[in-house]
């Protein structure tokens, strides 16, 4: 095994000379920074590694772990839609939380797991700052909302209905509208593959990079 390489405020790491490692953790920052204590994850230091280990030929498959209270959508597709149109094999693996913008992030692998006390929370589309109270402003959102839900259920065994029913219950969350389901409750849902820990996601990749091999 190859020694750990890491770049400064990089999130994407080796962790084995084939096997890339990107952690998806805090909040997702789009345009705007954030606080300098927060813990964020910045999309301007994802995609570009992302893109090297695309066609990086000694990299054979990543492993995404994540632990993220969601974001901005805009970047949080952006990864998504990265990983989910990479080559190489992924596997996603929910760790603490999947909230929000964190449930695209974590189907857009080509197999994901959770572990049973992590939690995801799925509510509908929110608005920061100055809203225009005006049709094309709901809209707007209606299609941000799509957006998500239509990534969501092509990339996972939701459809699109039931996810909108979870998005918009009312029973479950105090200050919000939406549904949180545990790990057992996210793989009964469809949304999420297998409960399962680091071992199991390791073993999954490990299990689809010989499958690619093979197919070559």
């Amino acid at each position: 095994m190859q020694p750990e390489e890491k770049t400064d405020r990089e999130n994407l790491i080796a962790i084995q000379s084939d096997i890339y490692l990107l952690s998806i953790i805090g909040e997702v920052e789009g345009h705007e920074a954030l606080a300098d204590r927060a813990k964020a994850t910045r999309y301007e230091h994802i995609l570009p590694n992302l893109a090297k280990a695309e066609d990086n030929k000694n990299i054979r498959g990543i492993l995404i772990l994540l632990n993220t209270v969601g974001g901005d959508v805009e970047a949080g597709l952006a990864i998504a839609e990265m990983i989910a149109s990479m080559s190489k094999p992924t596997v996603s693996l929910v760790l603490g939380g999947g909230h929000s913008i964190g449930v695209p992030l974590a189907v857009s692998a080509d197999y994901s797991l959770i572990v049973p006390s992590a939690t995801m929370v799925i509510h509908p589309v929110r608005q920061n700052g100055m809203f225009i109270g005006v049709a094309q402003s709901y809209r707007n959102m209606e299609k941000t909302q799509d957006r998500i839900t239509e990534f969501v259920s092509s990339h996972s065994g939701i459809s699109q209905k039931r996810l909108e029913e979870l998005m918009l219950d009312t029973r479950t969350l105090v200050k919000d509208v939406g549904t949180l389901l545990d790990g057992r409750e996210a793989v009964q849902e469809g949304l999420i593959d297998e409960v399962g820990g680091i071992s199991r996601a390791l073993e999954k990749l490990h299990e689809l990079m010989g499958d690619a091999e093979n197919r070559m």
